[in-house]
Order: C-alpha cells, then sequence, then structure tokens
C-alpha cells in the first residue's frame, strides 16, 4: 500500500530533510506576508495615500480660492488649491446628500437603486448592496488601510431586541425600536473599511450618538428637541457624551489619530481616509473661536471651522512625513443651501458663486462644486481643469491609480480622469454626466448643452407649483453662453433636445454609462 505524502517525506535521508528545510526557509524569505514578494511590497511601498474629504453642503462659492467676492476667508484650502488644481466643471451625481455619497463611493448612480429621491434617515437601512465594489473595499484588496470617519448617511444594519432588522423608517417616529447593545450587521466595515468613527447620518437626523466601528459608544437616552433653524435638529434621543458643536472637532481628531496610528503602526502600508465631515450643513454651530471670523454670519463662521478642520488634517500630513506621498482630494456633496435663506440675504455672499439654485436643484447650484486636488510631483501646482467630471468618477480613477482593474459589474457610471491630474489639457472625453434633483428630476449634461427634465428647479429654490403658466416642459441650456441658466433654448434647438433624451434614455435603460 503506498504510504501517505507525508510519511514520504519524513521518511527521507537526513540531507534531504536539509534540503527541504531551506527550501521552507527561502519560501519565509521571499514570500513574508501572507505570500507577498519584495516586489510586491515594494509596489504597496509606493502607492500613494489617499485622504478623501467630503464637506457637507458647501457651497462653490463659499472658497475664496473659488470666488475672489466671497465673504469668508478659507486660507487653508486656498493654499491647498494654490499648491494643487483646482476643477472647475465638477459634479455631484445628485443634488442631496444620501445619492451623491452612494455614487461616490460605488461609481454608480443612486437612481438605480431603491432611492429613487429624497435622502435617508438614521434609521433606514442600508443603501449600498452587498458585495458592490466600492472605493473602500477597492483599496482595501489592494493592501490600503482603510477608514471611515464622520457622517455616514447611507443607511445601517441596526437591530431590535430580538435580533430582527429594523425596518425602513418613515420619519414619524425618532427611536424605531433598536436594541443599541447590538453589534451595527451593516455598514462601513462591510463595505470594505477597516475602521469607522462618525454618526450614522446628517447632524440634524437622530440617533445622535457615536458610532466606532460596528457598536454605538454610548447609547442615546436623553430627548432632544434641538433649537430654532438655522440651529435646529430633528427631536431625537441623544447620548450623554455627544454635544452637536463637538462633533466636528471631535471627527477631525479621530481622523488624526487614526492617520497617526497607521503610520506607527505599519508606515509602508498606504493609507485610504474617508473623511466626511458633518458641516457646514445645519444645524450651524460654529464654535466660539471661529464666530465672527467671517462677513457670512454663524454660516460664514462655520465654513471658517470647516476650512481649519482641513487645515488640521493636512498639517498632520506634514508632521507624519506623509505630504509628499499623499493624494488629497477636497469636495462637497452637493451645493449649498443658504442661497434662498430670507436671513442669508444681507450678507450678500454668493455662497453658490453665479451659479442659478441650490441643494437640491437640478441647476448648476444644486451640483456643481469644489473639486480640489493636491499629489505634490504629480499634480501641477496652481492648475486649473475645465473638463467635466462626476463625482462618480473616482472609483475608476483610483483603479487606475493603484492599477486595478473593475468588474463589469462595478462602477457603471464611473470614468477615470487619472491623465487630467497630471495633464490638465489632455485628450479625454468622458460620457454625459446625469445629474437627479431631491424630487427625482434628471438633467444631462454633453459638451456645452445641459437638458433639464422639469419646469422648475426640481427642488426647494422653484418648485413645479411656482413655475409660471406658459413655460417649456423641460429646459435646455448652452453653459458656455449662460452659465446662469437663465435663457431657456427648449423651444429653439428640437433636435439638440430629441439628441439629449435619447441618450438619457439609453443610459437609464442599459444599467450604465461608461
Amino acid at each position: 500500500m503506498m504510504r501517505p505524502l507525508s510519511a514520504m517525506i519524513w521518511h527521507r535521508t537526513s540531507k534531504q530533510q536539509i534540503a527541504l528545510g531551506l527550501a521552507f526557509a527561502l519560501c519565509w524569505i521571499w514570500f513574508p506576508l501572507g505570500g507577498k514578494t519584495q516586489a510586491e511590497d515594494a509596489q504597496q511601498a509606493n502607492r500613494p495615500n489617499i485622504v478623501l474629504i467630503l464637506a457637507d453642503d458647501l457651497g462653490y462659492g463659499d472658497l475664496s480660492c473659488l470666488n475672489p467676492e466671497s465673504k469668508i476667508p478659507t486660507p487653508r484650502i486656498d493654499q491647498l488649491a494654490r499648491d494643487g488644481m483646482i476643477f472647475t466643471d465638477a459634479h455631484t451625481p445628485s443634488s442631496v446628500c444620501t445619492p451623491t455619497r452612494y455614487g461616490l463611493l460605488t461609481g454608480r448612480y443612486a437612481w438605480r437603486t431603491r432611492l429613487q429621491r429624497g435622502v435617508l434617515l438614521g434609521f433606514d437601512r442600508p443603501l449600498i448592496e452587498p458585495n458592490r465594489v466600492t472605493l473602500a473595499s477597492l483599496l482595501q484588496s489592494q493592501g490600503y488601510r482603510t477608514a471611515c470617519i464622520g457622517k455616514w448617511h447611507l443607511g445601517l444594519g441596526w437591530q431590535s431586541p430580538t435580533g430582527q432588522p429594523v425596518t425602513d423608517s418613515d420619519g414619524t417616529t425618532n427611536d424605531p425600536g433598536v436594541d443599541y447593545s447590538k453589534p451595527l450587521t451593516e455598514g462601513p466595515l462591510t463595505v470594505g473599511f477597516d475602521y469607522f468613527f462618525g454618526i450614522a447620518a446628517s447632524l440634524d437626523m437622530a440617533p445622535y450618538c457615536y458610532i466606532e466601528n460596528d457598536h454605538v459608544t454610548q447609547p442615546p437616552i436623553e430627548n432632544t428637541a434641538g433649537k430654532p433653524f438655522p440651529f435646529n435638529w430633528r427631536p431625537g434621543k441623544k447620548a450623554q457624551d455627544f454635544d452637536h458643536e463637538q462633533v466636528l472637532p471631535t471627527l477631525t481628531e479621530k481622523a488624526i489619530a487614526w492617520l497617526r496610528n497607521c503610520r506607527r503602526e505599519s508606515p509602508a502600508q498606504p493609507v485610504f481616509l474617508y473623511f466626511a465631515l458633518t458641516a457646514p450643513h445645519t444645524p450651524v454651530l460654529p464654535l466660539p473661536q471661529y464666530r465672527g471670523k467671517s462677513r457670512a454670519g454663524e454660516y460664514g463662521d462655520f465654513v471658517v471651522e470647516v476650512d481649519d478642520c482641513v487645515g488640521k488634517v493636512l498639517d498632520a500630513l506634514d508632521d507624519l512625513g506623509m505630504r509628499e506621498n499623499t493624494l488629497v482630494i477636497v469636495t462637497s456633496d452637493n451645493g449649498s443651501t443658504m442661497t434662498i435663506r430670507p436671513f442669508f440675504q444681507k450678507f450678500n455672499h454668493a455662497t453658490n458663486y453665479h451659479f442659478r439654485g441650490q441643494k437640491s436643484d437640478i441647476w448648476e447650484g444644486g451640483h456643481r462644486v469644489p473639486f480640489i486636488v493636491r499629489w505634490p510631483g504629480h499634480v501641477p501646482s496652481g492648475s486649473q481643469c475645465s473638463k467635466t467630471i462626476c463625482l462618480t468618477d473616482c472609483l475608476a480613477t483610483f483603479a487606475d491609480l493603484v492599477g486595478a482593474s473593475l468588474p463589469e459589474n462595478a462602477g457603471e457610471d464611473s470614468v477615470s480622469f487619472l491623465k487630467l491630474l497630471t495633464n490638465p489639457e489632455a485628450s479625454w472625453e468622458r460620457p454625459p454626466v446625469v445629474m437627479h434633483s431631491v424630487n427625482g428630476n434628471f438633467a444631462i449634461r454633453e459638451g456645452d448643452w445641459k437638458l433639464l427634465l422639469c419646469r422648475g428647479s426640481g427642488g426647494w429654490s422653484l418648485p413645479e407649483n411656482k413655475v409660471p403658466a406658459g413655460a417649456p416642459p423641460a429646459q435646455l441650456y448652452n453653459l458656455r453662453e449662460d452659465i446662469g441658466e437663465q435663457n431657456n433654448l427648449f423651444n429653439e434647438y428640437p433636435n439638440v433636445v430629441a439628441r439629449l433624451s435619447k441618450l438619457l434614455e439609453n443610459i437609464r435603460e442599459s444599467g450604465r454609462s461608461r
């Protein structure tokens, strides 16, 4: 009878055993960490760190590097722009936060999911589908250490006392029976992040508690009713360690601490930090040291605080010796919501610059956002790029950056703009960009032309019931000639309307645009 393979090995001569031992030793030398070669380790060490900072409701015109007449000093982000590149035609896929965050992380338009309008609330079920490729899972698979710190707002796997999933909240309850002692079954950790610290949704949405990884740090038990607008938040329960005014600085400290910990524990391993700020979204709560620092009221002061938080993260990169090999992106999830606020008009501050509309709208003010990139030695200092990009493009760009290929069922609406980072004038064409408003209205942008499939703003600025009688059924603008979207050319260019309508129909029906 033939002996087992193990017996055959260990019954060899001593010389053979010595040779076999040397072979095993060489294996440990050449494959030290789970089978990695030295070449693979070197490649990993040369990959850039990525810090993606997403502000919440920051307007294009809030930054003085984008708006020369801004009433808000933003020296840290301005310096970032001088050290890197400004994209002047960058767009969010939606004019509100949840669908933009989905698109940013997955490279796919959120209207392809169950979310056809509006946003999620703090107790809603997860929007990102199981096994879908995200920025985090992509980079994690390439050896990156990943973290999400800040506002999640993509749904979480809350559990009831019996271990059942908490069903979608309709917004009429402040606590739908969550057992806060139980771990989250789904969330950042299940879509590729190694670490999470943050809040469930917006700063004005319950539950008001911190979450670390898959547990709350303290359960929300105190009822809170908030304050008058713009300092308000929805009624709900609050944890004892949760103070609305301290959330932004707490998150900033956590982001810096995570970077320091990564640098100490694994200095050669590249990191991906998704830092999702909670500001300047309402409630507008600047700390005392920032009050009076702008000429745009407390909202402007809150933007000053946002700028300082960005600066503290940049300082940490410098202190840790990470500046030269870190790609930094600062952007926003949609336009500012302050444009139509009566109390804000007295400051004469163009929070969304010269773009029409605001957060929620399908007009440019709802989805054209700041997008500033710094990557020393690669991105030309003080440069600008006028090519049209969308936040969904980050997935394909990061994949391109690390030499990874996206499967067919990932990043369906993501196109790499990596070549633009080194040469803003490079030949580059993107398929038409599709934008979506809070009410579920579509717009499509191709070149200078933009078609809006609604009569009003698609959001809060000009609801359909306030549109003047006799207005065309849709809107068509040539943005090169009319950046303020004032001259509706719908009736003058029926062929353009028909062509763009067909393009949009194909993109919606095909399930992909790239």
